[in-house]
């Protein structure tokens, strides 16, 4: 668990999940704007999110564990509960609440840059099984990557890892991998490229809920000891690898 004064934590997930909002709509509009082909578009969309991704949790991974979705925080809730090591479910759950104030500033954010109107719901509905299990299969992924990175001492690889599993979601899914519900809810309030009906964040949500379940199952049977047990760190070597922050520095500086 970090040490770190959780408001210093909050406000570090709170501007990073704006940040990526603001990434993923701005870039949407853009990219919408410059091309008339939808590949062309989604490729550009794509790309930024990888980059600005990458970035914001090499910059913010060290305060808060960059988690930028309320799927990771709860996953480091439970996957830290028996030891004590972990996020507490209070912190997790202040954690979600500034990473989906985070989002829906990072629209307004976003639709402000492109003088358009602050806040415009969207009205793409993307609404259907096939997008519900996108979502699921994008989060459990994405759950079975960071802690599975965590398990085995290798989260120094998680900017580039996580944002190429990102970028790779985009296409390999039909619901563009939204996979986490503060990003949900951010992006209903833009009626641009990257958003969705209110109607539609409901059922994402709990398609990502459930594949984040999957993903925490997948951990613990993929993984189901820490890297202390499995490698023969000392001690103090594997509390650092069990740190509740997913992106947090692990013992060494980034490189």
């Amino acid at each position: 668990m970090s040490h770190l004064p959780l408001g210093r934590r909050l406000a570090a997930e709170a501007t990073g999940t704006g940040a990526l909002v603001a990434v993923v709509v701005g870039s949407g509009i853009q990219a919408d704007r410059l091309s008339s082909d939808g590949g062309v578009a989604l490729l550009a969309n794509s790309l930024a999110t990888v980059f600005g991704l990458g970035v914001l949790i090499i910059l913010l991974g060290p305060v808060s564990g960059a988690h930028f979705n309320p799927v990771v925080s709860l996953a480091a809730w439970w996957h830290g509960r028996r030891g004590g090591e972990g996020l507490p479910l209070g912190e997790a759950a202040a954690y979600t609440g500034a990473q989906s104030a985070g989002a829906i500033a990072g629209a307004v954010l976003a639709n402000a840059m492109f003088g358009l109107p602050a806040v415009s719901w969207s009205g793409q509905e993307r609404f259907g099984t096939h997008l519900w299990l996108s979502e699921a299969v994008a989060t459990t992924g994405l759950v079975a990557l960071v802690f599975g990175l965590l398990r085995t001492g290798r989260a120094h690889f998680a900017a580039p890892a996580v944002a190429s599993y990102i970028g790779a979601a985009y296409w390999f899914t039909s619901s563009t991998s939204f996979a986490n519900p503060a990003v949900t809810i951010g992006r209903a309030f833009t009626g641009t490229y990257a958003g969705i009906t209110p109607g539609s964040a409901g059922p994402f949500i709990a398609a990502q809920l459930a594949g984040g379940l999957v993903g925490v199952a997948l951990v613990t049977a993929l993984f189901p000891s820490s890297v202390g047990e499995d490698t023969g760190l000392g001690a103090s070597d594997a509390a650092t690898a069990a740190d509740a922050s997913p992106f947090a520095e692990q013992g060494s500086p980034r490189p």
